[in-house]
């Protein structure tokens, strides 16, 4: 039996977003979707504490981080849990992406995320990708969440650094790398090769929601990274 796939979301935190991917994945693997929204969570200690509450404790497992997770998956993945067998990092990043969030940290709290016109949103997360009904759901699930746990979840973005903990993961790191990604600049993958030699890039032409936009393309390569992460 292949290791379960353990899904941690992206800032939205809820998980939904997660079901084009979910539609597109081989029968035989068997995913176990994260949330961090009942309650919401907004710290990084917090979700981290969450998703090791629920990690699978009989039964090998690969973690994949989306964007705002994927400090979190490499700060699991670093104490060495027993039955980890790979990490998955998906348009993320181990420290603040760009220098500008944590200039801007202070006034994160005044941004109008749900002020933003949809179009706008969907310039940065989709791209060229974006579709009508794809739009929607992004739309959809953000409207469900608060702007101040938005809001909270940006700052910890801006503050994070889990580059000491990366270079104590032992296994294999998968990076999903976005070649049209707004948020997420190429060069956290090349930091993120820098610091372990476990990292492995595929460069996948799709904007900074990749999972959402190319769901069929990311399923392959995850499922074959599931049945070999070597």
């Amino acid at each position: 039996m292949h290791p379960k796939l353990v899904l941690l979301p992206g800032l939205d935190g809820t998980g939904d977003l997660f079901d084009p991917l979910l539609a597109a994945l081989d029968a035989d693997v068997r995913p176990l979707v994260i949330r961090y929204s009942s309650p919401p969570l907004t710290r990084y200690e917090d979700c981290r504490s969450a998703v090791v509450s629920q990690l699978p404790a009989d039964e090998p497992y690969v973690l994949l981080g989306e964007s705002f997770s994927g400090p979190i998956a490499v700060s699991i993945a670093a104490t060495r849990p027993p039955g980890l067998r790979g990490v998955i990092l998906s348009a993320s990043f181990v420290a603040s992406p760009r220098r500008l969030f944590k200039i801007l940290r202070p006034f994160v709290q005044f941004l109008p995320i749900h002020g933003a016109p949809p179009r706008l949103a969907a310039f940065f997360q989709l791209g060229a990708f974006a579709t009508p009904q794809l739009r929607a759901k992004v739309t959809q699930t953000n409207a469900q969440i608060p702007p101040a746990v938005l809001h909270e979840r940006l700052t910890e973005i801006a503050l994070v650094d889990v580059s000491r903990e990366l270079a104590s993961v032992e296994v294999p790191i998968l990076y999903m790398r976005a070649t049209r990604d707004r948020l997420v600049p190429a060069s956290c993958a090349e930091h993120i090769r820098r610091l372990s030699t476990a990292v492995r890039i595929v460069d996948i032409d799709a904007p900074h929601m990749l999972l959402q936009a190319a769901p069929r393309a990311c399923a392959s390569i995850i499922c074959e990274f599931i049945r070999n992460p070597t």
